[in-house]
């Protein structure tokens, strides 16, 4: 296999990669890489640990937080549905950011947005750690996930540079077994800096850690976008590059079809608490473990794809079967949660939250490699699209979960099976993989 990753009938498969997009396709050959993102590639692991701390901050700066919801109520005498904000605050922030730091990423390099980004982040957290109120705390948690979102959008960015084909489908794969193990040592990071602290630690602990991974990147993370394949246009340049981005069918169909599939997560994390210890009676330390296995599920699914599945099988077919597996298990928590078979208890919709989960191993890091396969010419902008859509479709489905209130599951698995059914329709709708290989010679 080339250095680039992709074989022939990839080749094949990708030659329409610019169109669509308002931008020239070039040759399908991808050109000689810049001496940079060569010694980039060679660093290997410490490119991986790099870009996967990136990816990991905002579920980190998310879930490390969920513990002190109920002490931040009582500490700034604020009603729950407005502390709820400061969540909804971050991840908004984490979605919108993503749209402006892409085409910046594109215009200007990834190292200097990425670090811009990462400077601010870590100046909004600290600023949190002393908010006096909860208006301010929502307006600093929305500045912590614009700038956070740099991390996330230039690190696939970034992979896109680096990688092609086959190549990049494992090494997100991998970048899941990092940035996967965030959910599940987060809740357990936060509740031990609650035994020594109040919840004001979590966000000075957060600033420690934004301030060593911005040190990490500026030291050892190299340029990856040599300046001869930047864009040089303004916002109407970018903007028209993103309508392009939309207009290409099969990439929005790999786009919404992850975000659908993300927000079926979603609605897991932001239920789950709930759906476990007051529906069901679990202790916190139980919903700890059950939380912490689920990812486990999920991270080990993910390197199965990139350690087996990649190279042996299609991406569509992993990809397919993933998002069958996800509708199947929401379809049976859905039956369990609205009392078909009656009351069946914690194990089996434990159970079937295990299976959904772990099949976000093949649905997400598929979903990726093939979108920003179609998109050399754009991976900033291509990246920022398939980040904003599924933290606003994420950000939509959350709420959703609780619209019953608290004593019934069902909107949780109503919300998981709509969302499932919907990344299967876009996959097969617009995606449209039986013709993509019937053009491969």
């Amino acid at each position: 296999m080339p250095e680039s990753g992709v074989s022939r009938a990839q080749r094949a498969h990708i030659t329409d990669t610019g169109a669509g997009t308002g931008i020239p396709a070039g040759p399908v050959t991808s050109p000689p890489r810049p001496a940079a993102t060569a010694a980039a590639r060679r660093t290997g692991l410490l490119v991986t640990l790099v870009l996967g701390g990136l990816t990991a901050l905002p579920p980190l700066s998310m879930d490390m937080y969920l513990p002190a919801l109920p002490a931040v109520t009582d500490a700034l005498h604020a009603p729950a549905s407005t502390v709820q904000l400061t969540l909804t605050a971050c991840l908004t922030g984490m979605a919108l950011g993503q749209v402006v730091v892409g085409p910046m990423s594109d215009r200007w390099g990834r190292r200097r947005p990425l670090l811009l980004g990462m400077v601010v982040y870590v100046l909004a957290t600290a600023i949190c750690v002393f908010a006096p109120t909860v208006e301010l705390l929502i307006g600093f948690r929305l500045l912590q996930g614009l700038a956070g979102a740099a991390g996330i959008v230039i690190a696939r960015a970034v992979v896109r540079d680096m990688y092609d084909g086959m190549e990049m489908a494992r090494f997100f794969s991998t970048l899941m077994l990092i940035s996967g193990v965030a959910p599940v040592i987060a809740p357990v990071i936060g509740g031990q800096v609650l035994r020594i602290t109040d919840w004001r630690g979590i966000f000075a602990v957060l600033t420690v850690v934004g301030i060593l991974l911005t040190l990490v990147v500026w030291k050892w993370l190299q340029e990856t976008l040599p300046a001869e394949e930047r864009h040089t246009g303004g916002i109407g340049d970018a903007l028209r590059t993103m309508r392009g981005l939309l207009a290409d069918r099969v990439f929005s169909g790999y786009m919404i079809a992850g975000s659908l599939a993300f927000a079926a997560l979603f609605a897991y994390v932001s239920a789950s608490p709930f759906v476990v210890q007051e529906i069901y009676g679990a202790s916190p330390q139980t919903f700890s473990l059950l939380f912490g296995i689920n990812s486990v599920g999920l991270i080990a699914v993910g390197q199965i794809n990139g350690k087996i599945l990649v190279g042996r099988i299609s991406l569509d077919k992993a990809l397919g079967f993933g998002l069958s597996v996800i509708v199947l298990a929401a379809t049976a928590l859905l039956l369990m949660t609205s009392g078909v078979f009656g009351d069946v208890g914690l194990v089996p919709v434990a159970t079937g939250l295990f299976v959904l989960m772990s099949a976000m191993g093949l649905a997400m890091p598929n979903t990726n490699a093939q979108a920003l396969m179609r998109t050399k010419h754009a991976a900033g902008s291509a990246s920022a699209l398939l980040g904003t859509s599924s933290f606003l479709i994420g950000a939509i489905a959350s709420p959703l979960v609780g619209i019953a209130g608290e004593a019934t599951a069902i909107p949780m698995a109503v919300v998981q099976l709509v969302c499932a059914v919907g990344a299967m329709a876009c996959f097969l709708g617009l995606c449209r993989p039986w013709q993509q290989v019937a053009a491969r010679p």
